[in-house]
Parts: C-alpha cells; sequence; structure tokens
C-alpha cells in the first residue's frame, strides 16, 4: 500500500490493469482497515479517470457472485447516493412504478452509507428477504416485474469496506462503482450522479459499454431528478438541461423530498406513497424518475408518453400491486 499511496501523493494515474488489481487485492484482505482508509481518502482528493473507473469496475463484476435471469432486457434504477441530500427512497419507488408500468427491474442497493435508509434498509423493513440464487430471483422478476439484489451478498469485495465506509462518513469512489456493477448486466440504466464531473465520467464509460442508458443530475447537488430546480440530462443521444415543469410539471421544494429521521420514517413514507397516499410533490418526483427510467429504454415513445404510463402505474396501484407480490414471495 505504501508505493500505491506514494504514487497517489505523486499525482499518477492507474491503469485499468493497475486500479483491478488494488481493488482485487482490497477485497483479499492484503491491506489493513487504516490502510484501505488512507486510500479511499487519497482517492477521494481527486479525480477519477475513465481508466481507473474501468478497472474497479472489472474487479468488482470479476469478483460477483453471478446472476442468471435468463435476459439482459431489464432496468436497474439508482443513484451514487453521497450528495448529502436525505431524501426519501426515489429510486427505489420510481423502480416498482416502472415494474407496473411493464418493464422488468432488477435492482441492486445497500444499506445506507451516508444516509438514512438505502434501498435496502427500506425493503428489508417492508419484509423483503435478500438472496442469491438467480432460481428464486427469477421466479421474482416474473411474477412481480421486480427483484432485488442487495450488494454485500454478490460482490464479497464490498464487505470489506462497509464498516470502513461507514465510519468515514463522506462519499468515496465506491460510491460510483455500486451503479455500474449490477452482476445481472441489465440491458438499460438510469443513473443519478452527486455532480458534474461524476456525469461525465459515467458519460464516457456508458458510451463504450453500448447499453441505453440516462445518467441525471440536478444541478442543485441532488443525484436524482428532484424538481427542485434543472436538472442535467445524458444519454446515448447528448445531453440537454430540463426545467422541472419539463420533467414533472411542477417544481417542489426541499422539503418535501426528505426522506426522515429514522429508517422506520424512511419506510413509512415509502408506503404512503407507493399506496397513493403520497403528496403531489412527491408523487411528481418518483414520477418524473419513473418516466426517465422507461424513456430511456427506447420503448415507450416519447418522455411525455412514459410520464402518462408512469402516472398510471402509480395511480391504477399497479406499482402498489409489484410491491405486494414481491413481498408475497418471501
Amino acid at each position: 500500500m505504501k508505493d500505491i499511496l506514494h504514487a497517489l501523493f505523486s499525482y499518477k494515474i492507474f491503469t485499468r490493469e493497475q486500479a483491478k488489481d488494488i481493488l482485487i487485492r482490497i477485497s483479499k484482505g492484503v491491506f489493513s482497515d487504516y490502510e484501505i482508509t488512507a486510500f479511499v481518502t487519497a482517492m477521494r482528493m481527486r479525480s477519477l479517470s475513465t481508466d481507473e473507473l474501468e478497472g474497479f469496475v472489472d474487479a468488482l463484476l470479476e469478483l460477483s457472485v453471478k446472476v442468471d435471469l435468463g435476459t439482459h432486457d431489464v432496468i436497474d434504477i439508482v443513484g451514487t447516493g453521497g450528495d448529502g441530500k436525505n431524501t426519501f427512497n426515489i429510486s427505489t419507488l420510481s423502480s416498482f412504478i416502472v415494474a407496473g408500468a411493464g418493464q422488468k427491474v432488477v435492482k441492486q442497493g445497500n444499506y445506507a452509507a451516508t444516509s438514512v435508509s438505502g434501498s435496502s434498509d427500506v425493503l428489508q423493513n417492508l419484509g423483503y428477504k435478500f438472496k442469491s440464487d438467480s432460481s428464486v430471483l427469477k421466479k421474482e422478476m416474473d411474477e412481480a416485474g421486480i427483484c432485488f439484489l442487495h450488494a454485500p451478498l454478490f460482490h464479497p469485495a464490498l464487505k470489506t469496506v462497509a464498516p470502513i465506509r461507514k465510519q468515514i462518513g463522506f462519499r468515496t469512489f465506491f460510491n460510483l462503482l455500486g451503479p455500474l456493477v449490477n452482476p445481472a448486466r441489465p440491458q438499460y440504466q438510469l443513473l443519478g450522479v452527486y455532480n458534474l464531473e461524476a456525469e461525465r465520467l459515467y458519460n464516457y464509460y456508458l458510451q463504450r459499454s453500448g447499453k441505453r442508458f440516462a445518467v441525471v443530475f440536478s444541478l442543485d447537488g441532488y443525484d436524482e431528478i428532484s424538481l427542485t430546480g434543472d436538472t442535467k440530462i445524458t444519454t446515448n443521444k447528448g445531453e440537454e438541461i430540463l426545467t422541472p415543469k419539463e420533467l414533472g410539471h411542477r417544481t417542489v421544494l426541499e422539503h418535501d423530498i426528505y426522506g426522515g429521521e429514522t429508517a422506520q420514517m424512511a419506510a413509512d413514507i415509502f408506503r404512503n406513497i407507493i399506496s397513493g397516499k403520497g403528496s403531489e410533490a412527491q408523487n411528481a418526483v418518483v414520477l418524473a424518475n419513473a418516466a426517465m427510467a422507461l424513456f430511456c429504454t427506447g420503448k415507450f415513445g416519447t418522455y411525455e408518453n412514459a410520464f402518462d404510463i408512469a402516472t398510471d402505474s402509480l395511480h391504477s396501484g399497479k406499482a402498489a400491486k409489484a410491491l405486494k407480490t414481491l413481498i408475497d414471495l418471501q
């Protein structure tokens, strides 16, 4: 690790192969917690290169537990986290709306590292049991339209750093890796990022991947479409900045999307929204994110049409049915 840190302090950029090797060694317990903490802290103090991102992703996918769902015609909807905004579980709610609209979802997530409640926290609270058996996950996807991959079950490398990430409390390059290492290898991805630098990095990476994607960043700092301000949207076809009214037919305030002070409060907000009792502001935000997910697949026509389909999924109870079916299968 001493040589690695010296390289960082000398402003050197790791090659794709070097980055892969470092993360593989971290996962195998070669380095102490103190060394790993020093490494992730030093990495936080400079930008991540595309080659380094690819190397870290290569390592996690190589070491991951394999998942075979019989298709890659699925979408993952996920944010990097680390924006410090403590919103309710927008991407998870959007995932059920998308599933209710007929697009299969394989969502990967984890416990909260820098917020009150991550997707794993809220789904566990709702009664979901984490699993890694592909046949069981496929049954969930086929019947509910959605299944969930709890990242620690599929990425042993992340178990090594999870306590360290929780302890240090600030975002690290691991926030960037999570959305890119879904072992089901989804063909479509909606990804939220916490700053413009991460948005550019994801764009370079995803353009090479051949997937259909949308990367979203709210210009006031949210790693999702927040409707609190304008949002930059990057897809295979280019970039544009859209207003809250264009995306969600309204602007919302920061307190409208607050996620609560405890994991239980976050779960209660989740239940309220998916059961059709959410506020107009809460609904608008989850619908905008769900609509962008549907739109980026290329299957649902215009964004406005995708928004109408998402609205029907939430208000007709299709999204709630997807959740109930999933929980009943546990």
